[in-house]
């Protein structure tokens, strides 16, 4: 991952990337995982727990020691617990919700830096994360510079319509001069 991609997706919403995703015909919204806070650009940790919400596989110890080395966030299919620790310290993390039930004795590591699936999407070591209030967004790596141009192309265009708006253009009209309903067609 580059400091390009990176400070390029940090300046977006995942609308636009959701967005650019469906133009680009890449299914990258991943279904379910919401933020209990906010979660920063760069390297997380990816938890696949094939969306069980009985147990947790993370919790306050893993906050604190994740919150320490530094890093910025973390993704679970699944469910964490303790998220009063994560708030506390603004360490975000993104999951189907949040229980008490302990995983210990319940799940176990099957591997590490493999393909994961998040939400229905595949997601693999070096792919590009993006996560706000309305969710998260996966990019393949491969991709990355493609949907970030897409992505910077729409919010560019949901700009010149609230700017329209904002100046007292009729909400129809100014979509109709940027093609709104045309911005996350494939290209």
């Amino acid at each position: 991952m580059t400091d390009e991609l990176v400070s390029g997706f940090a300046g977006l919403d995942t609308s636009h990337v959701s967005d650019a995703l469906d133009r680009l015909g890449i299914a990258g919204q991943c279904a379910g995982i919401w933020p209990l806070d906010h979660l920063a650009p760069g390297q997380v940790p990816v938890l696949d727990n094939a969306g069980r919400t009985e147990m947790t596989v993370w919790g306050d110890l893993l906050t604190a020691t994740a919150h320490r080395m530094g890093l910025p966030g973390t993704v679970i299919d699944g469910v964490c617990r303790d998220i009063d620790r994560s708030v506390a310290l603004g360490y975000p993390v993104f999951a189907r919700g949040h229980w008490m039930r302990t995983g210990k004795d319940r799940v176990q590591v099957d591997a590490y830096q493999v393909p994961v699936s998040i939400g229905g999407v595949l997601v693999s070591p070096g792919d590009v994360l993006l996560g706000d209030a309305d969710g998260l967004v996966a990019v393949p790596s491969a991709r990355a510079l493609e949907v970030l141009d897409a992505a910077r192309g729409i919010a560019e265009s949901e700009s010149r319509i609230r700017a329209a708006v904002t100046a007292g253009a009729r909400l129809d009209e100014a979509r109709a001069a940027v093609g709104y309903h045309d911005l996350q067609h494939r290209a």
